[in-house]
């Protein structure tokens, strides 16, 4: 943070600001367009794209901006960046494809649009920071082969859990330990939630239900947990993960010893999971290992503990807080806050939350008829289970009990969509 708020400075008194544009403007794109636009300088939000043109116009108007106009061309918009103007627009293609912008920044939570607006941002040399767990987690490890081979960033976000985790992560191994699992704290988990149950809080808070619903039926949490998995090389010890629930208010500190079997830790590669109910919520935490008994005495002697569990936590995330820093560490420093290291090692796998019926069209994640479950990549493969990322729009071809996991087998596919063949060809490109 320190090295990124002083480059960004440098960016605002050299008077070159990093030059963003971002694509989507719901409920979280439009705290991302306020924090850029008042508390980040040296970064410069150049354009916005949403498919409804007045939710583009209102992030920028809720952010203090009014010298802004549409453009419905790339050579209209390049010219408004030459010019110091801002730009809102009905046509993402021409944000990935415009000269003079540096990063896009996708927070459409869509996975068929996103894969063709992340490919063509690779084609233009453009940075591409997600805030999009779900196209990640599906087909993050491919993208991330095409943005190596253009030679630019694909990043998920500081401030979401993944980026909070990833730090974390990063910092207990550069202090010597060996992370050996990678957590989550929520506050619910009910994988029977709807649409409707959840309507009021997503009235309360302006949010989308079905963005809230995905939250508390676990699909969220478990991609969230798939993009650590394929950032870290860990994986999950059982389908689901372990998600014990501890007394609300209860705190890490006095159950981490306890929370998870010591030898599902202690052996292979690591783990990521999650707790319910405890504190300090909603944050993340780590645990990690030393095998130096002297550097075990100076462990205790500082309060971390006397192991073999060492617990390092972060009680908060900032979600769009964070985002344009992301966006400086990709552009200015070339690091990505989390990304996939190689073969993907978690699926996010999809499962009946009610009775499904032959005939029946899946509907979206966060919906009435599926939830996600976090799976190890091999078994998802090995037993052609359907990623709950794809699964929208698929027509069953027979019943499929409630809490099933669903197969290939049981679904008949959309046609022609790019976010399949990138999957097929990530599978192919991984074995």
């Amino acid at each position: 943070m320190i090295i990124i708020d002083t480059a960004l400075q440098k960016r605002a008194e050299e008077n070159n600001p990093v030059k963003v544009a971002m694509i989507g403007a719901g409920f979280m794109g439009r705290g991302i367009a306020n924090q850029i636009c008042n508390s980040v300088p040296g970064m410069e939000l150049v354009a916005i794209y949403n498919r409804s043109l007045e939710k583009a116009k209102r992030a920028y108007t809720e952010a203090g901006i009014d010298n802004f106009y549409y453009v419905d061309s790339k050579n209209i918009l390049e010219d408004n960046i030459k010019s110091k103007k801002f730009s809102v627009t009905d046509n993402p293609y021409i944000l990935c494809e415009a000269e003079g912008i540096d990063a896009i920044i996708e927070v459409t939570g869509t996975i068929e649009l996103s894969s063709h607006l992340i490919l063509k941002a690779f084609e233009n040399k453009k940075h591409v920071i997600l805030m999009n767990a779900e196209v990640d987690g599906t087909i993050g490890p491919i993208l991330k082969v095409y943005a190596d081979k253009a030679g630019v960033i694909l990043t998920n976000v500081d401030g979401d859990q993944p980026g909070v985790e990833m730090n974390l992560y990063r910092f207990v191994k550069s202090i010597g330990l060996k992370p050996v699992l990678c957590g989550n704290i929520k506050g619910l988990h009910d994988p029977y939630r709807n649409p409707t149950t959840q309507e009021g809080f997503a009235k309360q808070w302006g949010q989308n239900p079905q963005m809230v619903t995905s939250f508390a039926d676990g699909t969220k949490i478990s991609f969230e947990q798939a993009i650590v998995a394929n950032a870290t090389g860990m994986k999950v010890a059982k389908r689901g993960m372990y998600g014990p629930t501890v007394p609300g208010g209860t705190h890490l500190k006095e159950i981490v010893q306890d929370l998870y079997p010591l030898e599902a830790l202690l052996n292979g590669s690591g783990i990521v999971d999650y707790v319910v109910g405890a504190e300090p919520g909603p944050g993340v935490f780590v645990l990690g290992t030393h095998d130096d008994p002297k550097q075990q005495h100076y462990l205790h002697l500082y309060k971390v503990g006397k192991g073999p569990l060492y617990l390092f936590y972060n009680p908060y995330h900032l979600c769009h807080f964070e985002v344009p820093l992301t966006v400086a560490r990709a552009v200015l420093f070339n690091d990505a806050a989390v990304t996939p290291i190689g073969k993907p090692m978690v699926d996010v796998v999809t499962t009946a939350k009610i009775d499904l019926k032959k005939g029946e069209k899946v509907d979206g994640l966060g919906g009435y008829m599926t939830y996600g479950l976090c799976e190890n990549y091999d078994i998802s493969i090995k037993e052609n289970l359907l990623p709950i990322g794809l699964a929208e729009d698929c027509i069953l071809k027979n019943d499929v009990s409630k809490d099933k996991v669903l197969t290939y087998d049981d679904v008949i596919l959309p046609d022609n969509r790019l976010s399949d063949k990138l999957r097929a060809e990530q599978i192919s490109y991984f074995k």
